[in-house]
């Protein structure tokens, strides 16, 4: 499946700090740990199955131990310990090799003793996941990363990660709702959209290097973001650069100093759920993080119901007989996206 080929966001940052951390991707159990930092930076986030090869217990109850030669991960149930890339550079064992048995101090384990290990790294303020290596037979070279999101990089702009959000429903409905323009005026009817102004521009669609790219959208939108008391028309920017993220960039009317980028981030659970994040980025909003948050969050509790009410909770590509859902010009980067996903060859919540 080309879906464990690609990176997933599976935790926020900071939620990995000192106790190992259990979450699920794709169906597979992991188990989160950091190592210690050094002069106060970060340590290293090791992203292993959740399951000692011992007796098969969850590493995730078990705790991470500073040892001489670096980092160890202890199993609950008979202690042994793990080692990870600190301990790898420093002695012979490789990367989730046990390294110590107590109840047999002087038995040196053989390589077949070792927890299964993934790619893990950190950006946008995410843990992100890899859990096979790309085949460059079918993985593009753009896909090959973590999708890009430059101004949470740019210190000019101020950051804030919203969510986790847990969703009853498949990542690539809720990507093709965040891609939505239509529905701002109904759904969140007095916040991103009226009644009274539901016509959008829905602007150039085409694919470039970054990805699914949408330019030159426009709505009008009695309240375009937090710290917003003025209606007005509203340009947006789509780059789909991953089938399970996606980011927009608007910027409200001549003289209205905010601009904001939002990035949607989704870690896909099975073909009917999934948990996602936003990672937000401004310039000139004046409202504080908190206030940052519960906007969004607002926003997203008019979305839930909607898109959990979404039948199939897949989103139909006529990838396993004809579309079953029909479309107006209005739909057309959501259009677009169902294509991408199709010559992707994407499985997971698809039809």
């Amino acid at each position: 499946m080309i879906e464990h080929q690609l990176w997933h966001p599976v935790t926020a940052s900071h939620s990995v700090r000192e106790a190992p951390v259990a979450v699920a991707l794709l169906g597979q159990s992991l188990v989160l740990w950091r190592e210690p930092g050094h002069e106060g930076a970060p340590g290293v986030v090791h992203a292993w199955a959740d399951r000692c090869p011992h007796r098969g217990a969850r590493l995730s109850l078990g705790r991470v131990l500073h040892h001489l030669h670096g980092a160890r991960l202890e199993c609950p149930y008979h202690g042994w310990q793990f080692g990870g890339d600190a301990a790898a550079a420093q002695s012979t064992a490789a990367c989730g090799r046990c390294v110590h048995v107590p109840a047999a101090p002087l038995f040196e384990p053989p390589t077949a003793h070792t927890a299964t290990v993934f790619e893990a790294c950190e950006q946008h303020g995410l843990v992100w996941v890899r859990l096979a290596a790309p085949d460059s037979t079918w993985v593009p070279a753009g896909l090959r990363q973590p999708p890009a999101f430059e101004p949470w990089q740019d210190p000019v702009w101020r950051q804030v990660l919203c969510g986790p959000y847990e969703v009853n429903t498949s990542a690539p409905r809720l990507v093709e709702n965040f891609l939505d323009l239509s529905h701002f005026g109904f759904v969140h009817e007095g916040w991103l959209g009226a009644r009274s102004h539901a016509q959008v521009v829905t602007g150039l669609v085409q694919e470039t290097v970054e990805g699914l790219v949408a330019s030159d959208c426009r709505a009008w939108q009695p309240r375009a973001y937090a710290g917003a008391s003025d209606g007005g028309s509203v340009a947006y920017r789509y780059t789909v650069p991953h089938p399970f993220a996606a980011i927009l960039r608007k910027d409200a009317t001549e003289g209205d100093p905010v601009s904001n980028a939002i990035a949607l981030f989704i870690r896909p659970e099975a073909a009917d759920s999934c948990t996602a994040w936003f990672a937000m980025a401004t310039l000139g909003d004046l409202s504080d993080d908190e206030e940052l948050r519960a906007f969004q969050d607002a926003v997203f509790a008019q979305d839930r119901p909607v898109v959990e009410s979404q039948q199939p909770k897949a989103l139909p590509i006529g990838k396993d007989g004809p579309m079953e859902e029909v479309h107006s010009p209005a739909d057309r980067m959501s259009s677009a996206y169902r294509r991408y996903l199709a010559r992707l060859g994407l499985s997971l919540g698809v039809c």
